[in-house]
């Protein structure tokens, strides 16, 4: 009993700092003005004193009050048994403690506010406005008090649906009927038939395809141009998921190769600074090519290297390439810290490439086109020699593979992929420099690929639709990206290790570590 309200304590605090931390931030604010636009009450009359901007925020605060109490009051590994009322007085206890800790940022925050401290002088995010609403309109020591009661009551409603909801006994029951209820599904002769049949996968996949062509018609100029970034940041992972979830290489500098693609297509095909105006389409395997050749140059030194070594080795081949686009010295050559701009387009049957919809049409062919290559390359010899090397070198190595062959074709094929999709993001922009290819982008590929799944090509779709999708939707969380991949990666390692849609090896492997065992189907070899 002591160690299950030892549990319930931390819980209080750890939800306590996090709502301190959100209000400091100025999050709290952010997601209020979020649900107002949702709920399209910003312009609705005031509730039991409260502005609709209040109840906002205590919708959310509600949520995270909720969260905390079932956290708190989840039944310890050591317990056999589960009995109510040890789950509301552990939801009540993180409730209580949740509730004070809010209650001393209240007082502190009223106080100083009382006393004509602006904290924005300090913290930038909490403004004025955001220091009344937090208060909600009242006095300091009223509104500690009313967050107790808030968090105290939310906490206990949150140990009840997790007690009651989450881990009932009509849970059990009913999982178990949904669970007879799809395996009666799948024995019927008609599902068998259809399921057993290989037509129907080229079916299901058609039907994707079209709805995929057809989303960009009933989308307007921004969407498709949001829809093409998404696509473009596909072919990025994609291309890193060889180089990380495939071959087991950490690669921090993959921007250079996707900045060689872009430069190569620009200056090739612009007026200035070269007055060249090549063709587009044969620019874009140049690009492919010379992004290939050098991670074939810079795997060939470097990829000796294992681990953190490999990792900051890379990172500085991505800084060394950022800075040489902007260094006023090559700008006869790379266009300098301006860039390039009039980047040339491609023409198919004399009709020019002049909109976001023609671009996103050429971008969902080119993740095709990798989806398809990745394919096959993983379900080769060499797919196989990657994923060997990436669980253990030196028993690859001992097996007669090659590792620093297929390290340098891992590294010059993910390059490849990565040129392929500067060239044709610098065509769309008809733009392209340096400010394009900051760490961040690195960042940000490496994070599709761990958020999505490493080694699944579906897996690289979701964490791309995630991470550079949802965020333009909510475009006033714009402010707080950085702080929702950390969050996000952090919850992705402690829940998901595997990723959004995890491979078929590495979700065996998640269930090894964590005691469950799959049933080998029916006509496979154990």
């Amino acid at each position: 009993m002591r160690k299950q309200i030892k549990l319930s304590l931390n819980a209080g605090i750890t939800f306590g700092i996090i709502t301190i931390f959100l209000f400091l931030v100025g999050f709290t604010s952010t997601v209020a003005d979020i649900l107002a636009e949702l709920f399209h009450n910003k312009a609705a009359t005031s509730l039991l004193g409260l502005t609709p901007q209040m109840l906002n925020m205590l919708i959310f605060l509600g949520l995270v009050g909720l969260w905390a109490g079932a956290f708190g009051s989840r039944k310890e590994k050591s317990r056999s048994d589960d009995p109510w009322g040890v789950a509301v007085l552990d939801s009540l206890i993180t409730g209580l403690v949740h509730g004070l800790l809010v209650c001393g940022l209240v007082l502190l925050v009223g106080t100083l506010d009382l006393r004509g401290v602006r904290m924005n002088v300090y913290l930038a995010q909490v403004l004025p406005a955001a220091v009344k609403l937090f208060l909600l309109g009242k006095a300091p020591l009223a509104g500690g008090l009313f967050y107790i009661v808030f968090m105290l009551a939310t906490g206990f409603l949150g140990g009840l649906f997790s007690r009651g909801i989450g881990r009932g006994s009509w849970r059990r029951r009913s999982a178990a009927a949904w669970k007879n209820t799809w395996e009666s599904f799948n024995r019927l002769s008609f599902v068998t038939q259809v399921r057993g049949n290989p037509i129907t996968r080229y079916v299901i996949y058609g039907l994707l395809l079209l709805l995929v062509f057809l989303v960009p018609l009933g989308a307007g100029q921004y969407w498709n141009y949001t829809i093409g970034t998404v696509g473009i940041y596909v072919l990025l992972g994609l291309g890193l998921n060889i180089v990380v979830g495939l071959a087991g290489l950490l690669d921090l500098g993959y921007v250079a190769f996707f900045a060689i693609g872009a430069y190569t297509m620009a200056l090739l095909t612009a007026p200035a600074p070269h007055h060249l105006l090549w063709s587009f389409w044969i620019v874009l395997p140049v690009g492919v090519v010379l992004a290939a050749i050098t991670g074939l140059l810079l795997g060939t030194p470097v990829l000796r290297m294992r681990g953190d070594y490999l990792a900051i080795v890379t990172l500085g081949f991505g800084e060394i390439i950022r800075i040489l686009s902007k260094s006023d010295d090559l700008t006869a050559f790379t266009g300098g810290p301006k860039g390039v701009t009039a980047v040339g387009g491609p023409t198919l049957f004399g009709k020019p490439f002049n909109s976001a919809i023609d671009y996103v049409y050429l971008i969902f062919l080119a993740v095709l086109l990798v989806i398809f290559v990745t394919n096959r390359l993983q379900n080769s010899r060499v797919g196989r020699a990657w994923e060997a090397m990436r669980e253990d070198e030196t028993v690859s190595r001992a097996m007669g593979i090659n590792t620093l062959t297929q390290k340098l074709l891992a590294f010059a094929i993910g390059a490849a992929f990565a040129g392929l999709g500067g060239a044709i993001f610098a065509s769309r922009n008809q733009f392209t420099g340096p400010d394009d290819f900051s760490l961040m982008v690195s960042i940000n590929v490496v994070a599709v690929v761990i958020v999505g799944g490493m080694g699944n090509i579906p897996g690289v779709i979701a964490g791309a639709l995630v991470l550079k999708g949802l965020p333009e939707v909510l475009r006033q969380l714009q402010d707080y990206r950085v702080l929702v991949f950390g969050a996000l990666l952090v919850a992705m390692m402690l829940w998901r290790p595997a990723g959004i849609i995890p491979s078929s090896r590495r979700k065996m492997e998640s269930n090894k570590d964590t005691g469950v065992t799959e049933t080998p189907k029916e006509g496979r070899e154990g």
